[in-house]
């Protein structure tokens, strides 16, 4: 190579270097105004803890997450509380997501990216707000970005197959400027069921058991005198014997039951409220639950609950009792009575509203007393009888 080659090839790449660098620093400067450039933070600075209200929407589907008396609450459920974790931990999310790549997208071109109606998909819109209601910042979700799917340009139209690793989205105060980032975001979204706190009441060391039926001869009623102890049916006939086997499905009620949902505006007729089956619930610990079963429907029952409760609130004394026992078994009793009444607060606020029950948590109860009870045994047959059943005489003596 002469020296006249090799300052052609340095020429070029010097020229070469600064069309690229060019080229880099007009994508990262297209995300101008209320946006961010290429790696940095998608909603720039964003207080989270200054958001008190997540509205989210697409078409015509709404949802509203907000901030009432302490604790996040989801509007269209009758301000049930909403999933605290799952709200904190999407916003922590939203706060540090990056910006994988941008580019400005004329607003013809919005639509295909579903980032505005006349898409194949509605966009869903998520409006963070202050304690004033007001906007702080909007968030636009557009289509999602297919793991293998994409083209030179993230902007262009995206291959099917693979799976969802990224979305288009557009932030509040830049217009038409478009970024791609790493996440498809899939739990935003305006379903009211998924948002709910699905802490629920949960019985323990049950004493009793009774469900009333409609019908009364189905009804029943299991104790046990112990907590170890063995479970007896309440009035039984001569002939009735409770199996072991098949009560064993009904001795530990609610032990960890599944709310779906909260069920909104329908009258007691409509939830089957106006006429239960009434499940009533004692414990050990001085609990009361009266549990309320409704109509069932797509697999889940409509159920409301009310719980009391009845704590000694002094410790009863052992006779001889030593000053260093005495103390600490009074620490133990006091510990316990705040836990008991911590959870009756906790519990009783459920009574405020009706709910949708996985049906695998309350049909093991709803068995009929004739169902808790031992076959009856079919009669032994007389040895004597004739095998056409007529019965031989039997033959005098000596012959």
């Amino acid at each position: 190579m002469n020296r006249k080659q090799f300052i052609i090839l340095v020429v070029l790449v010097v020229v070469l270097g600064l069309w690229g660098m060019s080229r880099w620093r007009g994508q990262t400067s297209s995300y101008s105004g209320g946006g961010s450039a290429v790696g940095q933070k998608l909603l720039g600075e964003f207080d989270v803890n200054a958001v008190v209200q997540l509205a989210i929407k697409q078409g015509t589907n709404e949802l509203l997450l907000a901030k009432k008396d302490d604790a996040w609450r989801v509007a269209q459920r009758d301000n049930y509380p909403a999933n605290f974790s799952e709200i904190s931990s999407l916003l922590v999310k939203l706060k540090n997501l990056k910006v994988v790549q941008t580019e400005q997208v004329g607003a013809s071109q919005l639509p295909r990216l579903e980032l505005a109606s006349g898409g194949k998909a509605e966009p869903t819109s998520v409006e963070f707000r202050d304690a004033g209601g007001k906007a702080i910042k909007t968030l636009t979700l557009g289509k999602k970005h297919m793991q293998g799917g994409g083209q030179d340009s993230a902007m262009d139209e995206m291959g099917g197959g693979g799976y969802p690793d990224g979305r288009y989205v557009m932030v509040s105060g830049a217009a038409n400027s478009v970024a791609l980032i790493s996440d498809p975001l899939a739990d935003l979204e305006t379903g009211a069921g998924r948002w709910l706190s699905k802490d629920f009441f949960k019985i323990e060391k049950p004493k009793s058991i009774s469900v009333t039926f409609a019908e009364a001869t189905n009804s029943w009623t299991l104790t046990r005198e112990t907590e170890g102890g063995e479970w007896n049916l309440v009035d039984a006939k001569a002939e009735e014997k409770l199996d072991v086997g098949k009560s064993a499905g009904v001795t530990t009620p609610f032990n960890s039951p599944t709310l779906n949902d909260v069920a909104i505006g329908l009258t007691s007729e409509q939830s089957g409220l106006d006429k239960p089956t009434i499940i009533k619930v004692t414990t050990f610990d001085g609990f009361e639950y009266t549990v309320n079963i409704g109509a069932k429907k797509d697999e889940n029952y409509l159920l409301a609950v009310v719980v009391a409760g009845n704590f000694p609130k002094e410790r009863t004394a052992v006779a001889d009792e030593k000053p260093e026992d005495k103390a600490k078994t009074d620490k133990e009793f006091t510990d316990n009575l705040k836990r008991l009444e911590e959870k009756l607060t906790t519990e009783s606020a459920f009574g405020k509203w009706t709910y949708q029950v996985a049906a695998w948590t309350v049909d093991p109860l709803l068995k009929k007393r004739s169902e808790l009870l031992e076959e009856k045994k079919p009669a032994e047959p007389n040895a004597a009888a004739s095998a056409d059943g007529e019965t031989s005489a039997t033959a005098p003596p000596g012959l």
